[in-house]
């Protein structure tokens, strides 16, 4: 029951209209700190190809099937939106608005509503209709460039950094703080745009601010912070593993020559005319033991050395157990709640949620009759289909 729910956000009510990426993931992250996420799932599946038993980016939310596309569907929406604090939605620009559920109509039905628009371009601009995923948003922002080595292809950062960091993350701090105004007396809803080239732009303000000064050059591999500096970054071992330095301050730097072995032959740090040889002595040292070894070697000091884990190993490192900073719930190892809260902790508490299976429990908790019963949605959708 949401009632008894924890977290900061305990009584907030969220409609997450079903997508895949950054918007699920923030609706998650609402629901990590207490919110009642809930998902509004389409008849037929969102389009993510796993088992949604196992898409723990929908876990602690509660689902009802509604085909928006039915006679009877944006109604159905709009009867949430009528309770509900925030909404979040992650279609195209205008796609909303043809369903029947963009924010003019839901900000009539409930005027202290925050609408939360998730998209890669934003709402509007030259590319705001184009198809886009995380590598484009983040290659156009300029962030995707900074990654990799100067000689190769930009890495991919996977989809932490467009999708997560400069989508997920930014739609969460604008409809909290879209939810604080709202709440005020005076205070109404309005309509939060978050777009992932924007998000992952502004991570790199930091690094505009150095190229502005003359601090940064602006191109890959050859920055302190960027793998050009010999004293951060990552060194095979002998079993073909990996250990990351990150030894930037001098008495970081010290200690790490030092238990390294090569403080005899180490040129002078801030030396960059030799970094390439002082980089070749590091890499020819940590070749010489496993991940393991190296690993005693610097636990417990201040050189500011780490083994790269793998995603399995990860939960298992005695510092992540201690802080249960991985937890295991309905048979699944998963990331912990983020972050902790002295007074209002979050917690794990439901298995991801399944297409429609939480219906009858939603139209009690919420009030909201028109979402009970979820077969009989399916079934209609199903004869349209057919006919």
């Amino acid at each position: 029951m949401a009632a008894t729910v924890n977290g900061p956000l305990a009584g907030v009510r969220v409609v997450e209209l079903a997508g895949i990426g950054p918007g699920p993931f923030a609706a998650m992250l609402l629901a990590d700190l207490g919110a009642d996420v809930v998902r509004v799932d389409r008849p037929g599946g969102s389009g993510l190809a796993i088992n949604p038993a196992y898409d723990l980016t929908n876990r602690n939310k509660r689902s009802v099937l509604v085909d928006l596309k039915a006679e009877d569907g944006p109604a159905r929406v709009l009867d949430l939106v009528e309770r509900a604090d925030i909404l979040i939605e992650g279609y195209r620009p205008g796609v909303a608005e043809r369903l029947g559920v963009g924010p003019d109509v839901c900000l009539a039905r409930n005027p202290k509503l925050v609408y939360g628009r998730m998209t890669g371009w934003g709402q509007e601009g030259p590319l705001a209709q184009s198809a886009g995923h995380d590598i484009a948003y983040i290659a156009l922002s300029g962030t995707l460039g900074m990654f990799g080595r100067p000689d190769e292809p930009p890495m991919v950062p996977a989809n932490i950094v467009g999708d997560y960091a400069g989508g997920s993350l930014y739609l969460v701090v604008g409809v909290l703080a879209a939810l604080r105004h709202a709440a005020a007396p005076d205070g109404a809803g309005q309509v939060v745009d978050a777009a992932i080239v924007d998000g992952a732009a502004h991570l790199a303000t930091m690094i505009h601010g150095m190229v502005a000064a003359g601090g940064w050059q602006d191109r890959r591999g050859a920055n302190l912070l960027d793998g050009g500096c010999p004293f951060y970054g990552n060194y095979e071992t002998s079993d073909g593993q990996y250990m990351a330095v990150g030894a930037l301050e001098q008495q970081f730097y010290t200690e790490f020559v030092r238990l390294l072995g090569i403080e005899d032959q180490a040129p002078a740090r801030k030396d960059v005319a030799r970094w390439d040889e002082l980089r070749a002595a590091i890499a020819a040292r940590f070749k010489e033991r496993t991940r393991e070894e190296w690993t005693a070697v610097f636990e417990g000091s201040d050189a500011c050395v780490a083994p790269v884990l793998s995603l399995r190993e990860a939960p298992t490192h005695p510092h992540l157990v201690a802080r249960s900073t991985f937890v295991e719930h309905g048979g699944l190892t998963q990331p912990a709640p983020a972050p902790r809260f002295s007074a209002t902790p979050g917690s794990v508490r439901r298995p991801p949620a399944q297409p429609g299976a939480d219906a009858a429990e939603v139209s009690r908790d919420w009030d909201v009759p028109s979402v009970g019963n979820p077969a009989e949605s399916e079934s209609a959708a199903q004869a349209r289909r057919q006919s």
